[in-house]
């Protein structure tokens, strides 16, 4: 079961590092946390925080389904923190290193801290509209290819993850994850879970010696317990699990168990349900508009370079309000989904006052101002040159 795993692990966090620095792929966008983080603001003013698309909406919903099926599966086979600190935990005890062994009442005393977290970060992220939480987030001092908006303190924070690692386990997953406060009240009534037959079981203490997350399995009938990862070590370092002592899947009435191979099915088809959603059903992540919409519309749909993050999709729409001739007249519409390259841009105008050729030139002609200096449109459109137009 441990082999399964691992592959497991191996093979996510493989796709992450491959995805991030050789594609150079966008990983924040797919980012379950960055789904709650971008909620309240998307809800309220249908804008996405800056850096988030609604792909983290995806992947967010598919992990919290999976959580239902499954408990906090992600946390055991997908998380790159969980992997990373997994393994150093893994490679100090074969260096000697015994862990911490932390008493129970104190370890659920501390697996409390994980709501202020997410409370705060939360707080932070709706009232300045921006991922302040970056500056101390381990996970993107893993994924951000170290560029210029990361800070020191994220090396420091991932730093101090890494050395309790070696000697407690899984520290950050157990007490201060915010993804773990949110998958909390979804794995509670998670639907899989251990199960312990009191009649098999010779009480000898094995599965809760290897709980990752000090769940005190031979104390229960069924784990419930919500922080349950489905890693199913204890299943494996039960002797008596050739008899049934201990088995896992869903509750008794739905059969009796399940192969630890069905986890990973679950696992994979909720991630690619979640890939698959967001290109056939995406939405904008930024929307605003001017005026009430007239009696008939007309929409063009475009490719611009510039529109990365809901910071240029504003500008780019008071750009369209430029004051010289060629501002964009009357009602429009502006949906945007930003990317690092060329986003995709809905406007919808009305044809009365304007069309779509001079909507174009209003993104990509220069303006003018009232001080008499020259601005240049930080945006291109893709296969349209202004000067072709011209002729």
């Amino acid at each position: 079961m441990k082999t399964t795993r691992r592959l497991t692990q191996l093979a996510f966090l493989s796709i992450t590092l491959v995805g991030i620095f050789v594609l150079e792929g966008d990983a924040e966008r797919w980012c379950p946390l960055g789904g709650v983080e971008a909620l309240y603001s998307y809800v309220t003013v249908g804008n996405m925080t800056c850096s988030l698309g609604v792909s983290n909406f995806y992947i967010l919903g598919a992990l919290l389904l999976l959580t239902l099926l499954a408990r906090r599966a992600f946390c055991g086979y997908m998380c790159p923190i969980g992997t990373i600190s997994e393994w150093l935990q893994s490679g100090a005890r074969r260096l000697g290193l015994r862990p911490l062994r932390v008493p129970y009442r104190l370890d659920r005393g501390l697996a409390l801290l994980k709501y202020p977290v997410l409370a705060i970060i939360l707080y932070i992220t709706w009232k300045a509209g921006e991922l302040l939480f970056r500056a101390f987030d381990p996970c993107y001092a893993l994924i951000s290819r170290h560029g210029k908006d990361i800070t020191v303190w994220a090396y420091i924070v991932s730093g101090a993850i890494v050395l309790a690692s070696l000697v407690i386990v899984l520290p950050f997953c157990r007490w201060l994850c915010p993804l773990a406060a949110v998958f909390t009240p979804f794995s509670r009534v998670g639907l899989a879970r251990v199960k312990r037959d009191g009649e098999t079981c010779e009480d000898c203490g094995e599965c809760n010696r290897v709980c990752p997350m000090g769940i005190q399995v031979n104390q229960v009938k069924q784990v419930t317990a919500a922080r349950c990862t489905a890693c199913l070590d204890c299943v494996a370092a039960c002797p008596r699990v050739a008899d049934g002592a201990l088995t896992w899947g869903p509750p008794k009435a739905l059969g009796n168990r399940w192969p630890q191979a069905a986890l990973v099915v679950v696992l994979l088809a909720c991630v690619g349900g979640a890939i698959a959603a967001t290109y056939a059903f995406p939405f904008p992540s930024f929307v605003t508009s001017r005026g009430e919409p007239p009696a008939e519309t007309e929409t063009i749909v475009l490719r611009i370079d510039g529109v990365r993050c809901r910071g240029t999709s504003q500008g780019f729409v008071n750009w369209l309000q430029r004051a010289d001739e060629y501002g964009v007249p009357g009602y429009f519409k502006v949906e945007t989904w930003p990317a690092s390259t060329q986003a995709q841009v809905r406007i919808t105008f009305d044809p009365s006052v304007t069309n779509a050729a001079a909507i174009k030139r209003a993104i990509t002609e220069p303006a003018f101002d009232a001080d008499g200096v020259w601005s240049f449109p930080p945006y291109e459109i893709e296969g349209y040159d202004l000067l072709d137009a011209e002729d």
